[in-house]
């Protein structure tokens, strides 16, 4: 693996346009930190009036958005690079700003409840510029049931510093000290196996090669595997007591709260979902055949099915391929995001020592919308830049549309953009595609992505809320308890014609998302609503197009499921998850066809 120093500056982010240099930053920390010793002032006269209270608010959100710009620099800097002393430093410092900020910024929310309707209407008509908030103000007026006292939530606004280290040490561990060994590659050459590096080995064609990984990494989390399961059991602690002081219900329940949606949505998709693994076990039943197993384990679920075609795919062609499949979402996207991939330092594109796997896209209204990524130049590689790009110009439009404090969209409609992005491209890859063959290749992949997003990130949804359930009732998630319910579900989703490999009950260790409970569950719910907002950009057009483009526009100035009926998507209807079942039954079906004229 390459060191960050070997690495191209065209292939690196640049940082620089938040601050200039680690100088910069503690500026930057030092003014911010100033900010929220004097908001204390607004504490005694904050609703005084229209004008005090818009005071108020402008400072706070000030506050807000100068440490999102902090945070973004300190933890941008410690992703490419895990094992940095000074980045870490940096990050733990801007957490401890955060819990400062929450400290002196406790009583904003529990003084907008003491609004009524009336007297904020007469505020409004006062001071028109109050209207600028009345969303955030609106926002924290829903949460009066769960608010609790003024000296509570003063309790829990010193509490920021001490949650979240679950989460801290599971990274700095997976990410810095863990040590998976070596494997021999399809070359017979030693290689080290890394978390980065394993799924790229679990798509080799080469079964000894998808074998060995798999049990080489599973065995090194089941050494590890009592820690693991502590951390994960702290975490859901945390979150479920939480939500238990605040009066919710239970941990779900604040969640899909926090979310602007109810545990019904989160349910629905879990039974629509189950009523569809038939079509999942098709699907498998389909990978055997073509892979010419007699039978399938887990190591080979991530086989392509046409490994003769798989080849790489430069950076530069990954960003073609990408920017022709967003013709059709208008100039301005395309531009945009032409200019930001190739001119305006967005992107980190390769894996290097010591960088965080994955990828993600990160920005707000002071940075740009970075973009991480670990390239390998495989078409999956391609198809993250096309998901990652989507999050970043959901982001561009968002910041250039709304106030700052109206321009970080909920996750419930995040994963949307960077889904219809990958929906795009495959339908064009399809549309061009000179040969059976291509075509085949490209639908093996459109079929991965809806079993990967729709199914695996449900399963997942599933493993939490039970966990989590588990966890209410009262019993302990030891490492035992984790795994063995992790195996089951395992064996309910892969259905009977796959091996079910036991080292996959030790999968959960290596998911980060588990700690930021409940989150996955909007990756499946996002795939169904891109997959009725493509086939509608591509059966109306330009006419379409403007309703989703001024979904991306809303940013967070309304709901969430308010945001998406702009684009005319009614996620309280299971029939957008069925209907994105059906659409992933028609690639098997379109597979099968072609397969079976080409193999009589």
């Amino acid at each position: 693996m390459l060191k960050r120093k070997d690495i191209d500056k065209k292939y690196k982010w640049d940082l620089s346009a938040i601050y200039p240099d680690a100088e910069a930053f503690e500026a930057g920390l030092a003014l911010c930190r100033e900010k929220i010793k004097a908001f204390s002032q607004h504490e005694q006269n904050m609703l005084s009036g229209g004008e005090a209270l818009l005071s108020a608010l402008v400072d706070y959100t000030d506050i807000e958005r100068q440490i999102e710009k902090l945070w973004a620099y300190a933890s941008l800097s410690f992703s490419v690079d895990t094992s940095d002393n000074a980045a870490q430093a940096m990050n733990a410092r801007v957490r401890s700003l955060v819990n400062e900020a929450s400290e002196a910024t406790w009583f904003v929310g529990p003084y907008l409840l003491r609004l009524d309707g009336e007297t904020l209407s007469a505020w409004l008509g006062e001071c028109p510029e109050l209207s600028r908030f009345k969303r955030l103000i609106e926002k924290n007026m829903r949460d009066k049931p769960y608010t609790l006292s003024d000296e509570c939530e003063r309790l829990m606004s010193t509490l920021g510093d001490a949650l979240g280290s679950p989460y801290e040490v599971r990274a700095i561990f997976s990410n810095s000290d863990l040590r998976f060994g070596k494997i021999r590659d399809e070359d017979g050459k030693a290689v080290t196996l890394t978390d980065t590096n394993y799924i790229p080995f679990m798509m080799s064609s080469d079964r000894r090669v998808r074998r060995a990984a798999f049990h080489t990494l599973y065995k090194t989390y089941g050494q590890f595997a009592n820690t693991y399961a502590t951390l994960f059991y702290s975490r859901v602690k945390e979150e479920c007591t939480l939500a238990r002081a605040r009066g919710f219900k239970n941990s779900i329940t604040a969640s899909t709260y926090r979310d602007e949606v109810t545990p019904a949505i989160y349910e629905s998709l879990i039974s629509a979902v189950n009523e569809g693994l038939p079509v999942l076990y098709d699907y498998y039943e389909l990978k055997r055949r073509v892979l010419g197993l007699g039978r399938l384990h887990l190591y080979d679920v991530y086989a392509p099915l046409l490994s003769e075609l798989d080849r790489e795919y430069s950076y530069e062609e990954g960003v073609r391929m990408v920017l022709e499949a967003v013709e059709p979402l208008g100039e301005e996207y395309r531009a945009t995001l032409c200019s930001g991939l190739t001119e305006r330092g967005w992107v980190d594109v390769y894996p290097t020592a010591g960088k965080r796997g994955g990828a993600f896209s990160a920005g707000g209204p002071d940075t740009e919308p970075y973009i991480l990524l670990n390239y390998a130049s495989r078409l999956d590689d391609v198809f993250t830049l096309a998901h990652e790009a989507g999050h970043s110009m959901h982001t561009y439009f968002s910041v250039k549309n709304n106030e700052p404090h109206n321009s970080s969209y909920t996750i419930f409609v995040a994963e949307v953009a960077s889904t219809v992005n990958e929906l795009l491209l495959a339908h064009r890859l399809l549309r061009v595609a000179t040969s059976d063959e291509e075509r085949l290749f490209v639908l093996n992949q459109l079929m991965e992505t809806y079993k990967g997003t729709l199914f695996r990130q449900t399963m997942f949804a599933e493993f939490e809320r039970d966990m989590h359930a588990l966890s209410e009732a009262g019993t302990p998630l030891t490492k035992d308890v984790i795994s063995e319910h992790y195996l089951e579900l395992n064996r309910r989703y892969f259905g009977g014609g796959v091996t079910v490999d036991g080292d996959i009950s030790l999968e959960w260790c290596r998911i980060p998302h588990f700690y930021t409970p409940f989150y996955v569950y909007k990756y499946a719910t996002c795939i169904s609503a891109a997959t009725a907002i493509v086939k509608r950009i591509e059966s109306e057009g330009e006419e379409y197009v403007k309703k989703y483009l001024d979904f991306l526009r809303a940013g967070d100035s309304c709901s969430p499921l308010d945001s998406l009926r702009i684009a005319e998507i009614d996620m309280t209807s299971p029939e957008v998850v069925r209907a994105a079942l059906t659409e992933f039954a028609s690639c098997i079906a379109e597979f099968k066809e072609i397969y079976n004229k080409n193999n009589k």
